[in-house]
């Protein structure tokens, strides 16, 4: 064809394309949200990325089972993968919100998201199985007009697979780190160091090194 002739997507197609190419925009937009929420909740800019450490994995089992599944990363798909969002972070929710309260109770930053892991290993496997059970039957793509639903069924279902497999081992390292680097920016300001220590060191003696189970001695008035 000559090089002044040019095609382009038109009508039901242009449409389709367009709605691919903001796809991008509306996981990130997802995810902004996210972490602006918890940002608020822990008031802390650290442990929301935290938290979200588990999405790279549920994203990445979800391409991998649509592409295993022989289907393609259609609007359904990525409708699925933003539900996997907010059903794989509630996992880091449960075990750093323990971890957060533990710590704050003067325990280590490695002990306390160790008990807190096994503290919510059921709750997260409860909730875990139960989106998965749950969503199952549509990965199946059994009964009328399945395809259309199909993929979305196939994204959650590998997207839980991967990210349960990975976030109770990748989380708790991962909060280890970032608590260590919350810790030395704490330090870095003086009011902040005093109150870290205090939490790190809950039964140091008071700031002037004198015991405060000593009673003060009575001031002598000017009669005596």
């Amino acid at each position: 064809m000559p090089t002044a002739i040019s095609t382009s997507f038109a009508g039901t197609a242009k449409t389709f394309q367009d709605s691919l190419a903001n796809q991008g925009l509306l996981v990130g937009g997802a995810i902004l949200t996210i972490y602006i929420v918890l940002g608020i909740l822990y008031e802390s800019f650290i442990h929301p990325l935290t938290i979200l450490t588990g999405l790279p994995s549920a994203v990445l089992g979800a391409v991998v089972a649509l592409r295993f599944a022989g289907m393609d990363l259609s609007v359904i798909a990525v409708i699925g993968i933003l539900m996997l969002i907010g059903i794989v972070k509630k996992n880091g929710i449960m075990m750093v919100d323990v971890a957060l309260e533990l710590r704050r109770e003067g325990m280590s930053a490695k002990d306390s998201i160790h008990k807190a892991c096994l503290m919510r290993f059921r709750p997260i496997m409860m909730t875990t199985l139960a989106a998965l059970m749950g969503t199952f039957p549509i990965a199946l793509g059994t009964g009328a007009s399945a395809e259309l639903r199909q993929p979305l069924g196939v994204a959650v279902v590998g997207g839980l697979l991967a990210s349960q497999a990975l976030t109770l081992f990748v989380t708790p390292v991962i909060y280890v780190y970032m608590e260590n680097f919350s810790s030395w920016l704490a330090g870095l300001m003086p009011k902040r160091k005093a109150e870290l220590h205090a939490v790190d060191n809950p039964e140091q003696p008071s700031l002037f090194g004198i015991n405060d189970d000593i009673p003060a001695e009575p001031q002598k008035t000017a009669a005596e």
